[in-house]
């Protein structure tokens, strides 16, 4: 019973951090400190639940770039989707070939959210001197594939984060156009992930010591929550800026600094 609370709280930590841009994969980092490591498999198959809740939402926006191609805005907009993915799929590769692995500590992950707290301020101010720009450019394409893999390199950077602000700083000032990007090419870059981890499991014999329940449970639970955190955002940014989230992460990655400054 215990084992299955903490994977619930797991679960709901992923759906509610998974698309804000206050990262997800350094919250379940700090989270697993006190609540118990899980495996590899674990946490990229609770992120594919929170992607499950984003393919829903944006199913129609999917379904007509998938049967409208034809469309030259359309095809242009798959185009530029299919590349970012190319990009992060192709730098996830190199990473894995030098066997890269993610932090151990806390404190680069404070790091990590204080100056991306500081680098989502700064977005915000310079977005705020464009005019509205709902065009997403092949720079902005190029960059989103970049930053994307920054974010699984560097935990607590957070994945929407860097892809929405790369958006917003290099061409798409309009909030609502670059979020929807930066989600839309989180969708395969995810499921992807999560495909590469079932595979390595399963090569590796690793299936029978998998716990599937616990994997299954996180999985629903963060959908759920994922969601329903997505469809408050997508409001939110309408008549609002990220900087609260900025501001969280800042308190956020000091206060880890300040309460476990040998960053254990």
């Amino acid at each position: 019973m215990h084992d299955l609370i903490r994977v619930i709280v797991l679960g709901i930590i992923e759906g509610i951090t998974e698309f804000l841009p206050i990262s997800s994969t350094g919250h379940l980092l700090i989270a697993e400190r006190w609540l118990g490591a899980r495996s590899d498999l674990f946490n990229v198959g609770i992120q594919a639940g929170a992607i499950l809740a984003v393919t829903l939402i944006y199913w129609k926006r999917i379904w007509q770039l998938l049967t409208q191609w034809r469309d030259p805005a359309n095809r242009d907009y798959l185009f530029k989707l299919v590349v970012a993915f190319l990009i992060t799929a192709v730098l996830g590769l190199i990473a894995v070939k030098f066997n890269f692995k993610l932090p151990e500590t806390v404190t680069p992950i404070a790091w990590a959210l204080i100056v991306g707290g500081f680098w989502m301020l700064a977005a915000e101010r310079a977005a705020a001197h464009k005019p509205d720009q709902r065009n997403i450019t092949w720079t902005v394409a190029i960059l989103v594939g970049i930053a994307q893999m920054v974010a699984g390199i560097f935990p607590g950077t957070s994945r929407s984060a860097a892809t929405i602000f790369a958006a917003m700083l290099f061409g798409t000032s309009n909030r609502e156009s670059a979020t929807e990007f930066a989600f839309l090419v989180g969708i395969p870059t995810m499921y992807a992930a999560t495909g590469y981890e079932l595979l390595k499991v399963l090569h590796d014999g690793g299936a029978a010591h998998e716990d599937w329940t616990a994997l299954g449970v996180g999985f629903v639970v963060s959908a759920i929550v994922a969601f329903i955190a997505v469809k408050w955002l997508l409001g939110y940014i309408r008549t609002h800026r990220f900087t609260p989230f900025a501001i969280y992460r800042i308190v956020l990655g000091v206060a880890l600094l300040l309460l476990l400054p040998g960053g254990a």
